[in-house]
């Protein structure tokens, strides 16, 4: 098993002095996303661009976000050949939330503002849905003292990964071109517009939810914010859905690690290891490991 990524100094910082400040890039992006799919996705409605939709996004999200930047790279609970992680990691940027330096950035700010002994809303997702919904959606966080985040070389100095950050947004132009010559404006509707802002919406609301109190068999000691099991979404959220498991062992590749937890992420890497495309698989460290940990009652 890898040893875990430490990205976050956070030493000098304060999880908790700052503010939500509005970010017009980030607004225009995916409220522009949002609005172009209820604008245009009634009018091109038919059975053919709704298999499409749910396909592309099933398969955007379960291989490129899920196994491709959520576990390996973030969490590098396994490792690929080079080709195999550029794809997996291309796909993700597919999704359309971020280049692979921002979604690194995103989840790691969270992730260290949670195991704090405080955290701000912002990160531990305490106001409302539709509130934190749209802060995610349309604001970031200034810290008032930042902690440092410090992205390895493996990710920061590749051409290929630096010329995604640069130019996320665009392959989604290439992308709608495609749909465009095979199924024509109706499919760039559902293949782009419906997608992305499904993909956002829909990942934001899982992390919500999996992010306030709820089922769980750990706790994670000392972190302001623990997270939920959220059962029966096993299938739907490609396993992301046991997140209480996760964030007691991040390391682990499989997160649905109870009997009865559904985990297609999972089902996916162990095909790749099959096919000799994976290996250094993490899984839950051993018990004397687990000094951060405590069952709840």
């Amino acid at each position: 098993m890898m040893e875990p990524v430490h990205r976050v100094n956070g030493k000098e910082a304060e999880p908790v002095s700052g503010q939500v400040v509005f970010d017009l890039k980030k607004s225009f992006w995916n409220l522009g996303m949002i609005l172009a799919a209820v604008i245009f996705a009634p009018i091109t409605f038919d059975l053919n661009v709704l298999i499409l939709f749910l396909f592309l996004t099933y398969f955007s999200l379960l291989v490129g976000h899920s196994v491709g930047m959520h576990r390996m790279m973030i969490h590098r609970t396994f490792e690929s050949p080079p080709l195999v992680e550029k794809t997996l990691i291309y796909i993700g940027v597919l999704v359309g939330m971020s280049g692979p330096y921002g979604i690194i950035k995103i989840h790691d700010l969270r992730d260290w503002a949670q195991r704090q002994t405080q955290c701000h809303d912002f990160f531990s997702h305490k106001r409302n849905y539709f509130k934190d919904l749209w802060w995610q959606l349309t604001s970031t966080f200034s810290f008032q003292n930042p902690p440092q985040i410090n992205i390895e070389p493996k990710y920061k100095n590749d051409k290929f990964y630096q010329w995604l950050e640069s130019t996320w947004r665009y392959h989604q132009v290439g992308f709608a071109i495609l749909l465009y010559l095979v199924g024509g404006w109706a499919w760039v509707v559902w293949g782009i517009f419906v997608r992305v802002s499904v993909s956002i919406v829909g990942h934001w609301s899982i992390t919500y939810f999996c992010h306030n109190p709820g089922p769980g068999t750990w706790r994670v000691k000392n972190a302001v914010v623990q997270a939920s099991n959220l059962r029966g979404l096993g299938i739907l959220t490609y396993g992301e859905c046991w997140h209480n498991n996760h964030h007691a062992f991040p390391e682990s590749a499989r997160i649905g690690i109870e009997p009865g937890q559904s985990d297609p992420a999972w089902r996916f890497i162990q095909l790749l290891a099959f096919l000799g495309l994976a290996e250094k698989i993490g899984k839950p460290r051993s018990q004397e490991l687990r000094d951060d940990l405590e069952r709840k009652e």
